[in-house]
């Protein structure tokens, strides 16, 4: 794909009007090159500080003294770092670039991932995973910004491509953890801190980028004054977007969280029902490259927020009627309505026109819809105890579909945040 791309992409990122182009072509190739690179290296690291985590959550527990209270604390912690971080990244990359920023991201991950499990306390555990939250939190917000800066023709090809990248990430670490753990002599410390090097890996390539100033795409002076007056809580079309991305993320918080038990309580077997999740979770690889590439050719991505949301509702209506004797269709169907997420950053990109809209875009966005996100996997938890059963949660994670596909749709039309939250005197 680089390949193709290479030739076209050497246009967009910086225009320097003092160097001549002969000087600055091959520059840019060089670039281009090295910043796909980063953009994948960036997106496999945006996951395994939480699934490494589920993986050994349990001898982090008796590790470390850890109430059952805390434990249950920590999964909600990433999406609610989500939420306050990511308000942070347009701030950030305005002063001193959304490359600098992803940069310094990736290198936050990597601090976090290898202090936290060495802290010897139950704070000290929370502070550095904190610390790699943020890191994965800013980097969620630029990763989109950085696709329509340097690949405005691409958006839909680059962001499946960080989108599968993140979805391989994220299924490798739940997949790999404890063998690799097993292999290198059972310490949970040393599985969990083992991911830290993927984190330095994906710094290297930043740095270069970040040193041509390439990683930029613009002046900070140029980005804040595009900045000035542009209101994203004035777009009917934020909102929608927010609401999805934070209802998608419900369900799939709900489904990493919840979905292995069903199967377990419906009477499949341990092992069983870890293959199922995996095989939910990697459902989001081959289609995460697809479905973004497919929605840039739309005008309109409400037909694909509706084939998504059937396939959920199909998913919660097999798990409710018959969850061992479908399972593997049930989870199948989950796998296809989960990859709203790498829709969700499509349409980020898709709906605004400028590199300061689609930052504001995609804070708002993510942080908002990481905030909506919070309770979902906490209500479920407590709708099972209090019923008994799963009936109950189910239907609640079918009704939430609904609403998913009606703001999907609204989200999905042809139109721009900058229309829509111009400045006043502009009117």
């Amino acid at each position: 794909m680089a390949s193709e791309e290479t030739p076209t992409m050497t246009q967009t990122p910086i225009r320097t009007e003092s160097a001549p182009e002969a000087k600055t072509a091959p520059t840019r190739a060089w670039a281009v090159r090295l910043m796909i690179v980063g953009i994948v290296l960036a997106a496999l690291n945006l996951r395994p500080a939480i699934t490494s985590l589920g993986a050994l959550l349990e001898e982090v527990r008796d590790g470390l003294g850890m109430s059952g209270s805390v434990a249950g604390l920590l999964t909600s912690v990433p999406p609610l770092c989500f939420a306050i971080f990511g308000v942070m990244a347009p701030r950030l990359a305005r002063r001193f670039g959304p490359g600098a920023v992803v940069c310094a991201g990736m290198a936050a991950i990597a601090a976090g991932l290898v202090i936290r499990p060495f802290t010897g306390s139950t704070v000290g555990f929370l502070v550095a995973s904190g610390l790699a939250l943020m890191g994965i939190a800013v980097s969620n917000v630029l990763m989109p910004v950085i696709v329509k800066r340097w690949f405005p023709d691409r958006v839909g090809s680059m962001t499946g491509l960080y989108s599968m990248a993140l979805a391989l990430g994220t299924s490798l670490a739940a997949a790999v953890t404890v063998p690799m753990t097993d292999a290198l002599g059972g310490n949970w410390k040393t599985g969990l801190a083992v991911w830290a090097a993927l984190a330095v890996a994906a710094v290297v390539p930043w740095v270069p980028l970040v040193r041509e100033r390439g990683a930029e795409g613009g002046t900070t002076a140029g980005t804040s004054q595009q900045d000035d007056g542009l209101r994203i809580t004035r777009s009917r079309t934020a909102w929608a977007l927010a609401v999805f991305f934070g209802l998608q993320a419900t369900a799939a918080y709900i489904t990493m969280g919840w979905m292995a038990q069903i199967f377990r309580d419906a009477g499949v077997s341990a092992g069983t029902a870890g293959v199922l999740l995996a095989v939910t979770m990697a459902m989001g690889v081959p289609l995460a490259f697809v479905i973004p590439r497919l929605a840039t050719r739309l005008p309109s991505q409400g037909p694909i927020v509706i084939a998504l949301g059937v396939c959920g509702l199909a998913g919660y209506a097999g798990l409710y009627l018959a969850p061992s004797g479908g399972a593997w269709a049930w989870a199948i169907l989950l796998g296809i309505s989960n990859c709203a997420f790498p829709l969700a950053l499509t349409m980020v990109g898709m709906r605004a026109r400028t590199g300061t809209g689609v930052a504001k875009l995609s804070a708002f966005a993510q942080s908002t819809g990481y905030l909506i996100s919070i309770p979902g996997p906490l209500l479920v938890g407590v709708l099972y105890q209090h019923s008994g059963g799963w009936g109950v949660p189910i239907a609640l994670m079918a009704a939430l579909m609904v609403p998913q596909i009606v703001v999907g749709v609204i989200a999905g039309r042809n139109r721009t945040v900058e229309d829509e939250a111009a400045p006043a005197d502009a009117a």
